[in-house]
C-alpha cells in the first residue's frame, strides 16, 4: 500500500458517517494490543479555542525535551498534519505502512470502524512506535461518546471555551454540549477549565464530584496585556512578566491562560517544565489557520472561525487591531451553522464582502449567502464561483493598503492560503 492508496482507503464510503459510540475503537485497540495504555495523554475538548490550546501546551512539552505527540483535526493542508511528533507530521511512507497494518483488523470487525475511529487508532499506534512520553490529544466531536475518550484518566483534562455548535449531534442548549464536553472527566483526575460560562460550569462540577475529580481554573485576574501589533502578543500571567506568543488574535491571551494552568498542572505531578523552556515553546507555538497572518501588504488574514462563539471573538480581535473597519472579507459558510448571526458579528467592520461555496457537501452555496448578507443590511456584496476567483478578486479591491480577512468555514483554509499565495 502507497500513500495515495493509504488515503483512499482511510477515506473511503466504507468508514463515512458519525455513529457515536466507543464500541468499535476499543475493539480495534483491542485487536491491535492496546497502543493506548502504553502512552501519557492531555485530553483537550471543548467548542473553540482546541487546537490553539492543544498546540501550545506541545509546543512547551516539546520545549522541555519531551517527546510530544499532537492529535489534530480537521487538516488544513494535508492529511499528515492530524498526527505529529515534536512538530513533525507523519511521513507518508510510515502514514502509508500503518494503514496496511490496521486494515486486516479493522476488516475482520463485525461492525467496522468510522473513518474517525480508525484514524484515531492508527494515530495511537504511531504515538507509541514513536516513543511519544506524552500525547497533546484533541477530541474530534463532543467529549463522552468520542474515539478519542477511550483512554485513562489523562495527565490533565482541559476543556476549553463553551458555545452551541454541532447541535444536531450534541444538544441544542448548553447544558447539553457542557454534558457531552464533560465526557472526557475521569475518576480521579485533574480538570482545567477556560470557564465563564455559568450554565457549563455547573455541569463541569457536577461531574467532577461525581469522579472525585479536581478541577483547576486560570487566574484571569493576573492575565494582563502588554502588547500587541502583527508579529504576536506579549502579556504577564500569574507571576510571569514578558511571555510572547506569535498567535494574533486577543483570545488567544485566554487560551495561553489556560495553557499555563495546564502546565501548572503537569508541573505538580512532576513534569520537568522550566520557566525557559515554558518561555521558548510558547514563543515557538506554530497554529495554522486561526487569525493567520498571511501577508502584511495588503494585511491578509485567514481565519477557521465556523460557528458563533468564534466568530465572535475574531469579530472583537478585528475590531482590536483595525478599529476603523474597512475590512474586504471572503466568507463562506456550512449550510447547518447559523450564518446569520455570524455574519451579523462582522457587518460593522466590513467594507464588502465576496462570498464563495466551501469544498463541502454541507456548504451553503455563495449566492445563498450573498442574499443573506443584503438582508443583513450589507451594500456591496459579490458571490465568486470559486475561491481562486473571490481571493484575486479580494486582492484587487483591497490594494496594497487595504485588509483582507478570510474566515467562515475550516474547509475553506488550505484552498483560501494557496490562492493568495498563488495571486498576490
Amino acid at each position: 500500500m502507497n500513500y495515495e492508496e493509504a488515503l483512499k482507503y482511510i477515506h473511503s464510503v466504507t468508514w463515512m458517517g458519525s455513529r457515536l459510540g466507543l464500541e468499535r475503537t476499543f475493539e480495534l485497540l483491542e485487536k491491535l494490543g492496546n497502543p493506548q495504555k502504553s502512552l501519557k495523554f492531555v485530553h483537550i475538548a471543548g467548542t473553540n479555542g482546541k487546537g490553539s490550546t492543544a498546540a501550545m501546551l506541545a509546543s512547551v512539552l516539546e520545549a522541555s525535551g519531551y517527546r510530544t505527540g499532537l492529535y489534530t483535526s480537521p487538516f488544513i493542508h494535508c492529511f499528515n498534519e492530524r498526527m505529529q511528533v515534536d512538530g513533525e507530521m507523519i511521513g507518508n511512507e510510515e502514514l502509508a505502512e500503518l494503514t496496511g497494518y490496521i486494515r486486516p483488523f479493522a476488516e475482520s470487525m463485525e461492525d467496522p470502524p468510522t473513518e474517525f475511529e480508525l484514524i484515531t487508532a492508527l494515530a495511537f499506534e504511531f504515538f507509541k512506535r514513536r516513543g511519544c512520553e506524552i500525547v497533546v490529544l484533541e477530541v474530534g466531536l463532543g467529549g463522552a461518546l468520542d474515539s478519542t475518550n477511550v483512554i485513562d484518566t489523562p495527565e490533565a483534562a482541559v476543556i476549553t471555551a463553551i458555545g452551541l455548535d454541532h447541535t444536531r449531534e450534541l444538544g441544542d442548549t448548553i447544558a447539553k454540549i457542557a454534558s457531552a464536553k464533560a465526557g472526557i472527566i475521569k475518576e480521579d483526575g485533574d480538570v482545567i477549565l477556560y470557564g465563564q460560562n455559568p450554565e457549563a460550569e455547573a455541569v463541569f462540577e457536577e461531574m467532577a464530584a461525581q469522579r472525585h475529580s479536581r478541577l483547576h481554573r486560570p487566574k484571569y485576574d493576573t492575565l494582563k496585556l502588554v502588547s500587541h501589533s502583527l508579529e504576536g502578543q506579549v502579556f504577564c500571567y500569574d507571576g510571569y512578566t514578558d511571555l510572547h506568543v506569535p498567535l494574533l488574535g486577543t483570545y488567544q491571551m485566554n487560551n495561553a491562560a489556560v495553557a499555563l494552568e495546564t502546565v501548572s498542572v503537569l508541573q505538580k505531578k512532576g513534569w520537568n517544565i522550566t520557566e525557559e523552556s515554558l518561555r521558548k515553546g510558547l514563543s515557538s507555538t506554530r497554529w495554522r489557520g486561526r487569525f493567520e497572518l498571511l501577508s502584511k501588504e495588503p494585511v491578509i488574514l485567514v481565519d477557521g472561525s465556523h460557528n458563533p462563539h468564534g466568530i465572535k471573538a475574531t469579530a472583537e480581535s478585528l475590531r482590536t487591531y483595525f478599529p476603523e473597519g474597512g475590512i474586504t472579507f471572503v466568507t463562506g459558510v456550512l449550510a447547518d451553522k447559523d450564518g446569520k448571526t455570524m455574519m451579523g458579528e462582522i457587518l460593522p467592520l466590513a467594507k464588502e464582502f465576496i462570498t464563495v461555496t466551501p469544498p463541502s457537501p454541507r456548504a451553503m452555496q455563495a449566492e445563498d449567502l450573498a442574499e443573506l448578507l443584503r438582508s443583513l443590511g450589507a451594500k456591496q456584496v459579490t458571490p465568486e464561483k470559486s475561491i481562486e476567483d473571490a481571493c484575486r478578486l479580494a486582492l484587487e479591491r483591497a490594494g496594497k493598503n487595504g485588509v483582507i480577512c478570510a474566515l467562515g468555514s475550516l474547509y475553506m483554509v488550505g484552498d483560501i492560503t494557496r490562492a493568495f499565495e498563488k495571486n498576490r
